[in-house]
């Protein structure tokens, strides 16, 4: 039975009004956010922690294979969260040590000397905020790798000025401004620029425009997003993050703070160490830009829910590729729709272009057949996308291939196709090979 009262402020929920898609708990985005900041104050008890891991894994039962593989990934999900805790908390007394060694002597460590707990207490603190952290860094990058280095510097960077730090209740705030400012201090080290993909010779790419090319773009797994109003799915959408690449970092920072987080003018500024009419001056920058790079039928960044006609879609399109049925795949993709493969260079516009790549590779008989397929369906940046996995002629091993992120119309075809390496797939909870 859907929930008839707000599970924060107990008001009543809005009507529906034939909206689709998962009923909401909250009245309103602030409810949502006050209940999440609320779950986070409570941070991550450590004691609690590890007699969680003791109790599952005495759950563990080795039949059925369901129940089995249910408990063994519950258990892994937390002894990860545990490792990643103990590995801040030893990375944080290594710190120490060298700040005690560099100390001259006879000077005052009264500031930098803590107790192990400290260590430990620090350690569990700044991963309650992980997940939320870490999308905050790839927002601001487009790059899931690049996220993950910058949000272990984020909290060595914390730990190293954790005098400043003050209190509990700033905690978020004062992680944010830190991973900004790692975040800005990477994008002046790179100076990444978003280029045009160019013709390569021989190839015909279709009579569309080149699309953007950001050879850094890598997709996000929609598991590891945190589970908030101001981290929605759709805050991290391709489209959405290919255009904040476009924007200079500091306007970049001061819009995902602001509009995508939800963090008000005085927080921002506060992260981005300036004042609220500078904040306020960057907004009205950047968000005209953002629009000028979002396509022309997106007036927003707001992703429409996937629809059962979408996953619908996802099925034939896998079935299609497995059944190396070039018919199939064909009537799936829509006249104008868009392949890209970061980082390499290929790029097509175009069904009929689109198709002319994809004859040969489909075709046992010919040359350039590239083996048989299987697919595993997965969720990326808050759209479907589907884990490929190729079986190459005299071969019994089907290797992963290839990540599509795909975007679709509203009668289910195709439009998008965001192609990525298959490297990221164990972040995906997709194995390397089948």
């Amino acid at each position: 039975m859907a929930v008839e009262t707000c599970a924060s402020c107990g008001g009543p929920l809005p009507a529906r009004a034939g909206r689709r898609g998962r009923s909401s708990v909250y009245c309103s985005a602030a409810c949502r956010q006050k209940a999440y900041r609320e779950r986070q104050d409570g941070g991550t008890d450590l004691e609690e922690l590890i007699d969680s891991v003791g109790r599952q894994a005495g759950s563990l039962v080795p039949r059925p294979a369901s129940a089995l593989y249910a408990g063994v990934s519950e258990l892994s999900d937390s002894v990860a969260r545990l490792r990643r805790i103990a590995r801040l908390a030893r990375e944080a007394a290594d710190a120490q040590e060298t700040a005690v060694a560099r100390e001259p002597v006879g000077g005052s460590v009264t500031q930098a000397r803590v107790t192990e707990f400290d260590e430990t207490h620090f350690a569990a603190l700044t991963e309650s905020y992980r997940r939320e952290i870490r999308a905050h860094c790839y927002r601001m990058t487009g790059s899931y790798d690049d996220a993950e280095d910058l949000v272990q510097e984020t909290f060595l960077r914390a730990w190293r000025a954790r005098d400043g730090y003050q209190g509990r209740a700033s905690a978020r705030t004062w992680l944010y401004r830190i991973a900004t400012n790692a975040c800005l201090d990477f994008q002046r080290r790179t100076a990444r620029r978003p280029q045009r993909y160019e013709p390569l010779p021989g190839m015909d790419h279709g009579a569309g425009e080149p699309p953007a090319r950001l050879t850094w773009l890598q997709p996000y797994p929609d598991d590891e997003l945190p589970d908030s109003a101001a981290e929605a799915r759709e805050t991290v959408e391709l489209v959405l993050l290919a255009a904040l690449q476009h924007l200079p970092a500091r306007q970049r920072a001061a819009l995902v703070l602001r509009d995508l987080l939800g963090l008000t003018a005085a927080e921002t500024a506060q992260a981005l160490d300036t004042s609220v009419a500078s904040v306020n001056s960057a907004l009205q920058r950047a968000r005209p830009a953002l629009r000028e790079q979002l396509p022309a039928s997106r007036t927003d960044w707001q992703a429409a829910p996937t629809t059962d006609a979408q996953r619908a879609a996802l099925q034939r399109y896998m079935a299609a590729a497995e059944r190396l049925d070039f018919d199939a795949m064909a009537e799936l993709l829509a006249e104008d729709v868009t392949l890209t493969m970061p980082p390499n260079p290929f790029w097509f516009t175009g069904r009929d272009a689109l198709l002319a790549f994809l004859r040969p590779s489909l075709d046992p008989a010919s040359p350039m057949f590239l083996g048989h397929w299987r697919h595993l369906p997965a969720r990326a940046n808050g759209q479907p996308a589907a884990g490929g996995y190729v079986r190459r002629p005299g071969t019994r091993v089907y290797r992963a291939q290839v990540l599509d992120v795909l975007r679709f119309d509203d009668e289910g075809r195709v439009t998008e196709i965001t192609s990525f390496e298959p490297h990221l797939f164990p972040a995906f909870g997709l194995p390397l090979r089948l």
